[in-house]
């Protein structure tokens, strides 16, 4: 039956809560809403514009490709879909790649890849998957229930079974999987939503020393530390580590979406023809965004920019927590950086779009920082002197 009622409630399904603020434009590190009022954006589209907004590079690639062809399905060879998946595999330590839509689908494509390892490769009596506190994987139901904040999975039960969860960054807790031996352990090596927390050195390496001995896939979810965010491609590339398979997203296709799985030889072993799939993954006009995105982060000067910039960047949040009591500490790795404080992030967030500036929160009392990776020292500049205003104006009451 079709409900003619008029109605004041959005045909959008309220499940944002969104900022008051209505963006129709973007160009590098600038936002533009339809006001015509310029914001510095220290978002970056939560991590996804990494090479800034409508980068020229790859809009010229997604141009061209919209004049020849959109979408073929994958009953057929994509030849951006191959070069992409050279680019991956050339540039990291897996060796086949499966293309998807988003974050989320790329942990999917992970768990399921493990439970599937585990069954049919390992023919093992255990396909469960650890996951550690306090992470983020997603919102499909499979990846809210490896994701190990209650908050997420609040109003879903029942939750998928198979996932235990561990205390992250505690080296005491990492005995048990010798005695669980799940098939594989899927964490952050910086928590976002968490709270922007990066793994400890060593207890990185003696969970991934635990998982070679015990033959228990290690995989990494990039998803918001790939694709050069914390200064180089990958974020597991500092830390002396070999994941068996990286899930990404976010700055793959510099804001078109596109999510993927990275495997090694051996653990790809998982799916066969059949065994996953996906309808737009891997798409001609999302493989041309992200092949663009990726030679430019390999062969350009972007990555040097990274580590520059997170030097300059923490010089002035340094400075910042000099002047103001309210900051308690700072976190992160390369350009995603966290800001502790004492009070709701929240209204500190709202108050500096007052001030032209966008920021994020990661959890009730940490401010996100995620310029895009391309940002200059006079943008961080600029960034300073309005977050600055804003805790003035929060210490004023206004």
């Amino acid at each position: 039956m079709v409900n003619n009622t008029i109605s004041q409630i959005s045909p959008v399904m309220p499940t944002y809560s969104r900022f008051p603020v209505t963006l129709v434009k973007g160009k590098g590190s600038y936002v533009w809403d339809d006001q015509g009022k310029q914001y510095l954006d220290f978002t970056s589209g939560i991590a996804t514009c990494n090479l800034g907004h409508v980068p020229d590079v790859v809009k010229e690639k997604l141009e061209e490709q919209l004049q020849n062809l959109w979408h073929c399905s994958n009953l057929y060879h994509i030849p951006n879909q191959e070069k992409l998946a050279e680019l991956l595999t050339a540039n990291s330590c897996g060796d086949q790649v499966f293309f998807c839509n988003s974050g989320a689908e790329a942990n999917e494509a992970a768990i399921k890849l493990a439970r599937r390892y585990a069954n049919k490769v390992k023919d093992s009596a255990s396909a469960e998957i650890v996951t550690f506190q306090q992470s983020f994987h997603g919102r499909t139901l499979a990846t809210l229930t490896a994701t190990g904040q209650e908050k997420i999975q609040h109003g879903f039960a029942p939750l998928m079974p198979g996932f235990s969860y561990l205390p992250f960054n505690n080296i005491e807790a990492l005995p048990v999987l010798k005695t669980k031996k799940p098939a594989a352990v899927l964490l952050e090596l910086v928590q976002g939503e968490g709270g922007v927390i990066p793994v400890n050195l060593e207890w990185v390496q003696a969970l991934a020393q635990i998982c070679q001995e015990n033959d228990i896939l290690l995989m990494v979810d990039e998803v918001q530390t790939g694709m050069g965010r914390t200064g180089t491609l990958f974020a597991y590339e500092q830390f002396g580590i070999e994941p068996d398979v990286i899930s990404i997203a976010k700055g793959l296709g510099s804001g078109f979406p596109i999510g993927a799985m990275i495997a090694k030889e051996e653990a790809a072993k998982g799916f066969d023809q059949g065994s996953h799939g996906s309808t737009f993954g891997g798409n001609p006009l999302a493989t041309a965004a992200g092949v663009a995105t990726v030679q430019h982060l390999v062969e350009s000067d972007v990555l040097k920019n990274v580590n520059e910039m997170a030097v300059y960047l923490d010089l002035q949040l340094e400075s910042l927590k000099d002047k103001f009591p309210i900051i308690k500490n700072i976190r992160g790795l390369g350009l995603l950086k966290g800001l502790v404080v004492e009070t709701n992030a929240l209204e500190i967030v709202q108050k500096a779009i007052s001030h032209r500036l966008l920021i994020l929160t990661a959890g009730p009392n940490v401010l996100r920082i995620l310029p895009p990776l391309t940002v200059t020292k006079d943008e961080i500049d600029e960034f300073t002197k309005a977050l600055e205003k804003t805790f003035q104006s929060i210490e004023k009451g206004e």
